[in-house]
């Protein structure tokens, strides 16, 4: 009820249409803008949270909706439509870039994750036998793994396959998951043995 209200514009007949709010708006009136997003807030909000999944940063990208909207009234034509569609289609938009940040930023942390940090220059002996020491360790580490993540891993840095998630026969994501937190223990156990 109160989504179509929102669309609609339909509130309280005190109270102006949004059309005419819009108006004002558009010429910068202040209390305009208020109004607006006091009778729009909790929809775009309800929207934003929806695809976000996370309260407080659907608050965030409600109110860069609503600076935006400061910023750039000229975007919106009336020619072109309604308010309220237009209001949450750009919140929709916000709200996936949103989430396209956020899967980046992960992107990059499962990447950070897969490098191995630089070891300091030591003589050939001593090399070699660290390099038998780890490799022990990594084997030791691998069983400790379980077997979707030890086999994901194994596919990937051992045998060399990229199309992993189709050999498994799992979704992409879940084999990611398992490969990043099976490097993740790795490096953990690593570390703890240095």
């Amino acid at each position: 009820m109160f989504l179509l209200a929102a669309i609609t514009g339909r509130y309280g007949e005190g109270e102006s249409s949004d059309s005419a709010l819009v108006e004002r708006f558009l010429r910068k009136d202040v209390s305009a803008f208020e109004e607006l997003y006091d009778r729009h807030s909790r929809v775009v909000y309800a929207l934003v949270v929806r695809i976000l999944q996370q309260g407080s940063t659907a608050e965030e990208v409600v109110q860069d909706v609503f600076l935006h909207l400061w910023r750039n009234a000229g975007q919106y034509q009336s020619s072109r439509g309604p308010f309220v569609p237009w209001l949450l289609t750009l919140a929709r938009n916000r709200a996936l870039d949103q989430l396209r940040l956020k899967s980046e930023r992960q992107r990059r942390r499962e990447d950070q994750a897969e490098e191995i940090p630089a070891i300091a220059q030591s003589p050939d002996y001593e090399k070699a036998l660290d390099e038998k020491r780890r490799a022990e360790r990594v084997r030791s580490l691998m069983g400790t793994l379980s077997p979707p993540q030890k086999k994901a891993i194994e596919m990937a840095y051992f045998e060399g396959l990229s199309q992993i998630a189709e050999s498994l026969q799992e979704p992409l994501g879940t084999v990611k998951s398992w490969i990043r937190n099976g490097l993740l223990r790795l490096k953990e156990g690593l570390q703890t043995a240095s």
